[in-house]
């Protein structure tokens, strides 16, 4: 019974009173704060893979504005109890909404593509073709 309830001891300190203070103040010490993205060089392209656990397909959108592309993720809520008999004794799933930015100022805007799968999204951005800057010497008169 005691593992269930969702109570936690804390003790305080006084030479480390705002020890996650933001952490534990702004999301309310719940696991869902951040959306972890991992993104890789592959030569000709990057990949993204950004961790959306529990949210569905159509919860995720990805935008392009300007040089920026927009990742964000909102899990819509009901407000009643989903169980049969409403009696939760603990309840830590939460709902809520995530938004990243990232620079795609190197990146083909119009070929990029994005796969939802298992709770990991996994975005391709393909990278814009180098232009070789050439070098000329002018002839001073």
């Amino acid at each position: 019974m005691f593992g269930l309830t969702p109570f936690e001891r804390k003790s305080f300190d006084l030479f480390d009173a705002f020890h996650d203070f933001e952490k534990d103040f702004f999301t309310g010490n719940l696991p869902m704060n951040s959306c972890k993205t991992d993104i890789r060089d592959e030569g000709d392209k990057f990949v993204m893979e950004a961790e959306l656990p529990g949210f569905d397909k159509s919860d995720i959108k990805l935008d392009i504005n300007g040089n920026y592309l927009i990742l964000s993720a909102e899990h819509n809520t009901d407000s009643e109890d989903k169980s049969k008999d409403g009696n939760y004794i603990c309840r830590e799933r939460s709902f809520g909404s995530y938004q990243r930015s990232f620079d795609v100022s190197a990146v083909k805007t119009d070929e990029i593509s994005a796969e939802y799968k298992n709770g990991i999204l996994t975005v391709v951005l393909p990278k814009k073709t180098e232009t070789a800057s050439s070098t000329k010497r002018l002839e001073i008169k």
